[in-house]
């Protein structure tokens, strides 16, 4: 794994690391050599299973227009019709929709530090793991965490929100 320690941090990791401090968190936010746009990217820099990676999908919300959240692991599908269950009807989040309403670009979107709070779901698969990695605010930037500290920072339950991918 080739990380480094963030020494000057863009805006958006800078409210990640706020909110994580905020939050209690003690291990901070580390830089990735290479970019991680992708679950697999971040997998594949951190040496770690590409279910380890607690991915940031956005939706939007259909009625409230309001960004939703699901935090999902890497290696599994979120099923749209499962969080439509949940919230509401869904419309796309294009990725000017994603920046204005997360503050972040789609690759590194966190699960805490939004710059509005987002209608926030967690997918049951993330608690196959004790440790996964969180974007943190930059495509390649990342923190640690365990899947329990999402319940406790985005108050919500796990719930059965994925599918496995499709054998190609």
């Amino acid at each position: 794994m080739q990380t480094t320690a963030i020494s000057s941090p863009s805006d958006s990791v800078q409210r990640v690391i706020h909110a994580l401090a905020a939050l209690g968190h003690a291990e901070p936010p580390v830089m990735l050599d290479a970019a991680a746009r992708t679950a697999q990217q971040a997998a594949d820099a951190l040496g770690v299973a590409l279910g380890q990676i607690a991915k940031s999908i956005v939706f939007r919300h259909a009625d409230s227009d309001r960004a939703v959240l699901v935090v999902c692991a890497g290696d599994r599908r979120v099923d749209e019709h499962a969080v439509a269950a949940q919230v509401g009807k869904l419309a796309r989040a294009d990725a000017d929709f994603v920046r204005a309403a997360t503050g972040f670009a789609i690759g590194g979107v966190s699960p805490v530090g939004h710059a509005q709070p987002p209608i926030a779901l967690l997918d049951e698969s993330l608690w196959r793991f004790d440790r996964v990695w969180a974007a943190a605010g930059h495509p390649h930037a990342v923190f640690a965490l365990q899947p329990d500290d999402l319940v406790r920072w985005l108050a919500v339950r796990p719930s059965a929100l994925s599918v496995a991918p499709q054998a190609r």
